[in-house]
């Protein structure tokens, strides 16, 4: 059998789990805050509940695909 008929699956099984995984949605356990997506437009209400939560512990990761 051709080498190409064999991996070709692998890797498109690969490529639908990776885009699953990334873009299929996310989900939270109870109790917690949903998780949110940030765009430029929503910085400003990011720095406020930032600001905001000054007594508590404070949590930020950034997360860059490169």
């Amino acid at each position: 059998m051709k080498r190409s008929r064999v991996i070709l699956p692998f890797i498109i099984a690969i490529a639908v789990f990776l885009l699953y995984y990334f873009y299929g949605g996310s989900s939270t356990p109870a109790g917690q805050q949903s998780l949110v997506r940030l765009y430029e437009s929503d910085i400003s209400s990011l720095k406020e509940a930032f600001n905001g939560s000054a007594t508590s512990v404070r949590v930020l990761v950034l997360v860059s695909p490169t």
